[in-house]
């Protein structure tokens, strides 16, 4: 089925492209941080649909329950209940434009050196071959993963679990206001430590006297 002289799928492949440049363009230059936010789930979208004209459906579904469903619904939220003083946010932007200039075109002449049809070109890179009806993407996913990168997999894991416990220790600090209870040493506490009995000796005031020898009563 052609369109314009255009394969289907070249023109949904064109559409979605169109739409997530558009969307990560609109990330970076919209004022509102609940609207950047809003683009960015647009363009996990729009990049789950092109790697489903991949046949990567694992990859994509993975983006759309992880970082739609999760992440990025989780940071919107977290964004909306905060009181983000925008003009704040702004102060000191030109400041920082000399050095971001050179560096934002740094970056760009580097994705041009690697992402150029010199290496990712039509004559480069050959189209995915057809899988058949019974071909599951999720087993051989797990097959490469487990097998020919299981030993940077297991870093990658390492490096995450020293990041989660890093930012708990970070996060989870003792503060001396913070009234704080011990289950064991409440459930080790006994009779007289709840109550102590003081003796102390009475004392009795003594009224003052005036000068004339009355009494000097207190109001």
């Amino acid at each position: 089925m052609t369109f314009f002289g255009l394969p289907f799928h070249d023109i949904v492949f064109y559409v979605l492209a169109t739409i997530l440049l558009y969307a990560a363009v609109s990330v970076i230059t919209t004022r509102n941080p609940v609207y950047a936010a809003l683009y960015l789930v647009l363009a996990f979208f729009t990049a789950a649909g092109i790697w489903l004209l991949l046949e990567a459906e694992f990859l994509a579904i993975t983006l759309v329950l992880v970082y739609v469903g999760a992440v990025m619904v989780l940071f919107l939220f977290v964004v909306m209940m905060l009181d983000i003083n925008l003009d704040r946010l702004r102060e000191g932007f030109w400041k920082a434009l000399p050095v971001a200039l050179p560096v934002g075109g740094l970056m760009a002449v580097e994705m041009v050196m690697i992402v150029g049809t010199r290496n990712f070109g039509v004559d480069k890179v050959a189209a995915p071959v057809a899988k058949s009806a019974d071909y599951s993407n999720t087993a051989e996913l797990g097959r490469v993963l487990y097998t020919d990168y299981l030993l940077p997999f297991e870093l990658a894991s390492i490096v995450l679990l020293v990041a989660i416990v890093a930012a708990i220790a970070l996060t989870l600090r003792g503060r001396r206001e913070s009234k704080s209870m011990d289950p064991a040493k409440q459930v080790l506490v006994k009779k007289s430590d709840r109550l102590r009995i003081v003796k102390m000796d009475a004392t009795v005031e003594q009224a003052a006297e005036n000068n004339d020898g009355s009494v000097k009563e207190d109001k």
